[in-house]
């Protein structure tokens, strides 16, 4: 994914904090089969708005992607295994696409 940014602090903090590769983010952008959701929290509003999504990788493993996007790129922010409370969120709130 050309597309995809990943800043060197970003990528060093979910390698190291999350234990999340690159490829398993391109895996989940990928294989994402829900909707977008936009964080909208006043302390997370970001312009253009933070979107994020839950996705499996190609072995099986649930992430969080939570990203910025600007034209074609995508910047990312964070990804790491989401919680119950943000599992139940997604589940309510994003449409299969």
């Amino acid at each position: 994914m050309e597309a995809l940014l990943i800043t060197p602090e970003v990528l060093a903090k979910i390698e190291k904090k999350h234990f999340v590769e690159r490829k398993e983010i391109e895996q989940c952008f990928l294989s994402r089969d829900g909707g977008l959701l936009t964080d909208d929290r006043e302390q997370h509003r970001t312009d253009p708005p933070t979107q994020w999504f839950l996705a499996r990788t190609n072995r099986g493993r649930l992430l969080k992607i939570v990203f910025v996007q600007n034209g074609p790129t995508i910047q990312l922010k964070t990804a790491y295994e989401p919680n119950r409370t943000e599992i139940d969120i997604y589940r309510d709130k994003a449409s299969t696409r």
